[in-house]
């Protein structure tokens, strides 16, 4: 014992707070800018400046729709010789600015999950070599990275209002926000929060001000992008034939409760379909009651209708705060009335509370794997690798889950599980004639040119269980084989290379099975898709349904 001792007492004492201790010299460096906690705009630079350190690992809020843009103007100003090689892990590549810090040489690795009205941009820097890329992550992979192997030294957030103590009200938009800060705060990182006011009272404390380190009053409220808002006079009436197909071969036949739509007029004719052709079918409270969805406008008059119970949201959209405040019994509202929405919880119940998700997508190739990387564009995946899976965690049944899972298995076996029904609805050929079927997926072709470790696919085939196009429906869930499912995705593929390229003996048989089936196989008359069918054909329709509790972007208003 006596030489256990000895040699105990020799080795060298560990320091176990160097992170706290390297908070307090960033705090130290950043007192002379503030009072109390709060920060002049004027010197968000300087701010930011004084806290960052080379290589830090740095959250600059771009969610799907808040932007934290007043700390991304001032990071984009900094000195790129004291603040440089920054390594940004936050979801939303959405502002030019988010790009600029990488032209500067500010940043240089990205961890994100979408970029949007940036993915020309981001796939312009990979190529000139100006960003190194981390991962092209999900919504939650990204944020349980936070909590591993990727937790930001400093985060840069926005909220709506702040307290002198720096509680913080982040309003209908709370997004990303919690996952963000709590993942910072407790790991001896930085928060630094933008509001557009400082009050003495907040109608609610979304996020405790022992949490947020330094404040700032922006000269203009942040930036939201009305990301979800789709017009209902830009839908097709091959987009209504393709929805009437989805509600009656795939929503009605498998009970579908509870469900996530994706960004897109496909999905958008569904929901305005559901007062008008879905209650022909008598489907009202049979379908689409339970959503995991932002607060699609579209959705209004199946709200007003009575078809929905419930929807919890990822984040919030412009124009959409008065008609949550007044529906609380659909939305998930705060005691102050307005809505709640956290991304975070919301991608968990879309991954496993949820029995379908449909969305679409750029390109499909012959094993069902679908992408929205082009050549000259990187979107990102945003959410949908989370809600277009299958999670093998889940351990409750429902009808829909059970039925997807024995027409997966050819039976009903006492071990069988369910599925989740993950569904792509995509017109044959989309934007200047690209068909959305291909033998192969840009996105390896961009793999190779950049070096990727792994190719950009949005969602793996195996998890896809139907494609519906104007053509019909393909249940993949049905096929027996890769032959089959090849030639079940050719089948649906209309006139593109890839449906030319069809076994018209085998997908006859196919049809016969059900795994493929025409409209005229549900009961459809494709002459009947019109856009009377609609329960709104304009914005004002969305407006009138709600009463005028809808106020829309002025750029959606024509009228």
């Amino acid at each position: 014992m006596g030489d256990r001792g000895s040699r105990m007492t020799d080795q060298p004492v560990k320091q176990w707070d160097r992170q706290r201790s390297a908070r307090h010299d960033r705090l130290a460096r950043a007192a002379p800018l503030a009072r109390g906690k709060q920060v002049q705009a004027s010197d968000a630079t300087a701010l930011l400046e004084a806290l960052l350190q080379p290589g830090d690992r740095v959250c600059l809020e771009g969610d799907n729709q808040k932007q934290a843009d007043l700390l991304a103007r001032a990071l984009a100003a900094a000195d790129p010789v004291r603040v440089h090689d920054l390594h940004i892990v936050q979801s939303g590549i959405v502002l030019p600015e988010h790009l600029e810090i990488f032209e500067r040489g500010i940043a240089r690795k990205l961890d994100f999950s979408y970029s949007g009205p940036q993915g020309a941009s981001v796939a312009r820097a990979l190529g000139k070599g100006r960003i190194e890329l981390g991962a092209i992550h999900t919504y939650i992979e990204l944020f349980a990275r936070y909590y591993m192997d990727l937790t930001p030294h400093v985060a840069l957030i926005a909220a709506v209002q702040a307290d002198a103590h720096g509680n913080l009200y982040t309003g209908p938009n709370t997004e990303d926000t919690p996952t963000i800060v709590e993942a910072t705060a407790f790991k001896s990182g930085i928060v630094v929060a933008q509001v557009n006011r400082i009050v003495d009272t907040l109608p609610r404390v979304d996020i405790p001000g022992d949490q947020v380190d330094f404040i700032i009053q922006a000269d203009t409220p942040f930036y939201v992008e009305p990301l979800f808002t789709r017009d209902p006079a830009s839908i097709t009436e091959t987009q209504i034939l393709m929805a009437m197909m989805a509600i009656k071969g795939i929503y009605a036949e498998y009970g579908v409760k509870r469900l996530n739509h994706g960004i897109g007029f496909g999905t958008a004719a569904i929901e305005l379909l559901l007062p008008t052709f879905g209650e022909r079918l008598g489907l009202r409270q049979r379908i689409a009651t339970h959503w995991a969805l932002n607060p699609h406008p579209t959705l209004i008059p199946a709200i007003e209708s009575g078809w929905v119970t419930q929807i919890h949201s990822f984040g919030s959209e412009v124009g959409m705060d008065d008609y949550m405040a007044a529906r609380p019994d659909i939305y998930f509202t705060g005691r102050d009335g307005t809505l709640r929405s956290n991304r975070m919880m919301c991608q968990n119940a879309g991954l496993y509370a949820c029995d379908m998700f449909i969305g679409s997508t750029l390109q499909i190739d012959l094993e069902g794997n679908s992408s929205t990387v082009t050549p000259d564009r990187i979107a990102g995946f945003g959410g949908a690798p989370n809600m277009g899976a299958d999670a093998h965690g889940r351990r409750h049944a429902s009808d829909a889950w059970l039925k997807a899972g024995r027409e997966a298995s050819d039976g009903d076996g006492a071990m069988t599980r369910g599925r989740k029904l993950v569904v792509q609805i995509v017109e044959t050929f989309g934007t200047g004639m690209a068909p959305a079927f291909v033998e192969r997926l840009d996105s390896m072709a961009l793999a190779e040119r950049l070096g990727l470790a792994l190719v950009p696919v949005m969602i793996y085939g195996d998890d896809v269980t139907h494609i519906v196009t104007e053509e019909g429906i393909a249940n993949l869930l049905l096929c027996r084989s890769r032959a089959e499912r090849e030639q079940a995705i050719r089948g649906v593929a209309g006139y593109t290379e890839i449906g030319r390229g069809r076994d018209r003996a085998m997908v006859h048989a196919l049809r016969e099975r059900r795994i493929i089936r025409r409209p005229e196989d549900l009961g459809l008359d494709p002459l009947e898709a019109t856009r009377h069918l609609l329960a709104a054909r304009s914005i004002r329709d969305l407006v009138a349904w709600s009463t005028g509790l809808y106020r829309p972007p002025s750029k959606f208003r024509n009228w």
